[in-house]
């Protein structure tokens, strides 16, 4: 259902490609990140699972009698069809009865329990992830250097202009949400106040009708965000509440919120990545932690533009966040996986991007201009110990995203230097 003001996502392009060749396909991620707008755009006909009108009159329909809400110009879309788990097993039949391709767009923002879905969908149902959106959706990012193109180490050196910390900050605590982009930074910041709130008070519950210790859920919620950006353990986020809130909380309980919030596309964390299968490098298989938009942790935290000013160390972590937020988006647009390295050597890697055939880049994530050349060197140490481990693959290209750079560029060493707010896919 075409629309003229749509704002083109950069998952656009899966989801025509998923479209041809299976005949549904699902876009799962947080809410309001875009995924109803954007499905509605590939749709030619649609039903609202959540829609409150007549009582609820679709969710109780889709209850009593799912085949029926499936009826309609295909592709048709079934917005939050986890309201009602069965409908994943009505499409999947109706895709079996049917080989066309292309048939229904599922929307979902949340993992039902398994409870009430008898089949996996594989083979029929496409799955497809949906994040907010990245700088260059949001046309905060001029796209003059493809991330694609950096991963094969081409590079095309351009002036990309000066960038305002004041503003990458704004970027920072608006967040890539659809809903304020064009809005000013005061109300912008309202949004993720709310969007949590909303999660906490109603969603959780709504996943399996079990009620949780909503207070306990916030302080977790508040230690991920002070642990953003970093591979602290289960444990020491439990401590981390016991220090910072006096409040205790189990290690079961801990694990079983990162778990709703894991299903609530709350968090996304950055795997750990490994050079080589005999590698003589123990690597840590610690996963760094992520809210799933930056924008969250501002909220958490209650911090301000003139806050984040007067702490550098916290901005540093926030804007790692950023940066791997739209690396991840870039990335698996081409067939990429975002990963970090950290081995028992004390050598780290921010960002690790693989391609589809094993190849692999590595990125340094420095906010200030003043770092690139620390961040540079340790970018070659490590690739030049790696050359000297036979069973090791070193990194096809070695690049420092900068927050505050006015040049993508390639140094004397190798090194390529690229603005965040001049990547695109």
């Amino acid at each position: 259902m075409k629309n003229p003001d749509y704002m083109p996502r950069i998952i656009d392009k899966a989801i025509t490609d998923n479209l041809k060749a299976f005949g549904a396909i699902c876009i799962e991620g947080p809410k309001w990140c875009g995924k109803t707008w954007t499905s509605a755009f590939h749709s030619n006909s649609m039903i609202y699972i959540g829609d409150p009108t007549n009582s609820f009159q679709n969710r109780r329909l889709a209850e009593v009698s799912p085949e029926l809400v499936l009826e309609g110009e295909i592709p048709r879309l079934i917005d939050e069809w986890q309201e009602v788990p069965p409908i994943w097993d009505a499409v999947r039949n109706a895709v079996d009865m049917n080989p066309q391709k292309g048939q229904y767009i599922l929307t979902g923002s949340a993992t039902p329990n398994r409870t009430g879905i008898l089949h996996s969908g594989a083979g029929r149902i496409a799955r497809l992830r949906m994040r907010p959106m990245s700088l260059y959706e949001s046309g905060d990012s001029s796209g003059s250097v493809s991330l694609e193109e950096l991963c094969n180490n081409i590079l095309a050196p351009a002036m990309t202009g000066d960038v305002d910390l004041k503003k990458l900050i704004e970027l920072i605590i608006r967040g890539g949400w659809p809903g304020s982009i064009s809005l000013p930074l005061e109300q912008a910041m309202l949004l993720p106040r709310q969007y949590l709130d909303a999660i906490i008070a109603d969603d959780v519950y709504r996943m399996d009708g079990i009620k949780r210790n909503s207070m306990k859920m916030q302080l977790l919620l508040r230690s991920l965000a002070r642990n953003e950006s970093t591979t602290s353990s289960n444990n020491t986020l439990r401590n981390d509440l016991k220090s910072n809130d006096d409040e205790s909380i189990d290690q079961e309980t801990v694990v079983e919120y990162l778990d709703i919030f894991k299903r609530l596309y709350l968090t996304e964390n950055q795997p750990p990545f490994s050079v080589g299968l005999r590698s003589s490098i123990r690597v840590k298989q610690a996963e760094k932690r992520h809210l799933v938009d930056p924008s969250l942790a501002c909220a958490l935290l209650g911090v301000a533009p003139d806050a984040l000013l007067k702490d550098l160390n916290t901005l540093g972590f926030l804007f790692e966040a950023l940066c791997e937020r739209d690396l991840r988006i870039y990335a698996e647009s081409f067939g990429g996986r975002l990963y970090h390295y950290q081995d028992y050597k004390g050598r780290e890697i921010d960002a690790v991007v693989e391609l589809p055939d094993g190849r692999w880049s590595a990125f340094e994530i420095k906010l200030g201009a003043n770092q690139i050349d620390v961040a540079a060197q340790n970018l070659l140490a490590i690739q030049d110990e790696m050359k000297h481990e036979q069973s090791n693959q070193p990194p096809i290209a070695l690049c420092v995203i900068c927050g505050m750079s006015n040049a993508a560029y390639k140094r004397a060493d190798g090194v390529h230097v690229v603005p965040l707010t001049a990547l695109k896919n």
